[in-house]
């Protein structure tokens, strides 16, 4: 798969194309859905398949005060993207400038022009150009213009409608394996491992992995919570704690997972928490003994959550 910032980037011998548009943030299965149209379209028409995607997201632009939690990091959502067959992912950086393209000028310039567009994928809510002025109608009334059809659908799988928004709202009541049910996938948290208080190892005996989760993305509710760290190709069993550690009157909202029957240094490691299962929520306890044995409560859920044997 290529992939590319930016449409006069777009490779010179870039061939005609179906073009699937959106943000795609989580690449739900409703997006999953989508994406297969365009594959599907594009072998049909002997064609490449490509989707055009932006960053940051455009409510960043247009209404920065309601900017909603994403849900994947850019990288991790052009992995995604590959994973369900496109031959090709343009990624659009969302500028004031491109804000204020009319939805004429984006289809001359960036699905004709740039990606030779044979047929274009969108979800039936679609809007583009200036002030949203364009929606499907418009861009079917473009593509008789230039030569494109336009497919739109709605953001349904297994007759389903699923939406980023929905699962925004599922993961801040930490109900993850709802969010699961919509992704197609345990909802998943970036960051690179550092250092945290040192309470873990040396007062508890449970030593964890602490995140440094970037701004802005979505974690889910306060609790312990039964998932698997994923490092390059490995992944580990962990109970992962998300909240301020109120035992000991914390005030930091925090991210990290002991992994169970692992030991070893990750610090300054980049890697992924996927969250399973929630087990319970957060709990103020009255010292560290009654913390100990919850925590040993904890280790013994997460591996019956996660059928360990």
């Amino acid at each position: 798969m290529e992939t590319w910032r930016g449409i006069d980037a777009t490779p010179e011998d870039w061939p005609a194309s179906v073009v699937a548009i959106g943000v795609f943030d989580g690449v739900h299965r409703g997006h999953a859905a989508l994406v297969h149209t365009a594959v599907k379209a594009a072998a049909e028409r002997e064609a490449r398949s490509v989707v055009v995607t932006f960053d940051p997201h455009p409510t960043a632009v247009v209404a920065p005060h309601a900017v909603p939690a994403q849900l994947t990091s850019l990288e991790r959502r052009i992995e995604l993207l590959g994973s369900l067959g496109v031959d090709g992912v343009c990624v659009l950086p969302f500028t004031p400038e491109l804000s204020k393209l009319t939805p004429d000028y984006f289809v001359r310039h960036v699905l004709v022009g740039g990606l030779h567009a044979k047929a274009v994928v969108v979800g039936e809510n679609f809007r583009f150009g200036h002030k949203a002025a364009g929606d499907v109608k418009r861009l079917t009334e473009l593509g008789e213009e230039f030569g494109f059809e336009v497919l739109g659908q709605t953001l349904t799988a297994d007759d389903e409608a699923f939406s980023s928004t929905r699962v925004r709202a599922l993961i801040a009541a930490g109900d993850v394996a709802a969010a699961a049910d919509v992704l197609g996938r345990d909802f998943g948290v970036e960051g690179t491992v550092v250092h945290g208080a040192g309470r873990g190892g040396s007062s508890l005996g449970f030593p964890t992995a602490n995140l440094d989760v970037p701004p802005g993305r979505a974690i889910p509710a306060d609790g312990v919570y039964a998932g698997w760290l994923h490092r390059d190709a490995q992944r580990h069993p962990a109970a992962i704690s998300v909240g301020t550690n109120p035992t000991f009157e914390g005030d930091e909202r925090t991210v990290e997972a002991h992994l169970l029957d692992f030991s070893g240094d990750l610090y300054g490691e980049r890697v992924r928490l996927d969250f399973t299962a929630r087990l319970r929520g957060q709990v103020a306890f009255a010292g560290i003994e009654p913390l100990i044995e919850q925590i040993e409560t904890d280790v013994a859920d997460t591996r019956r959550a996660l059928e360990l044997r």
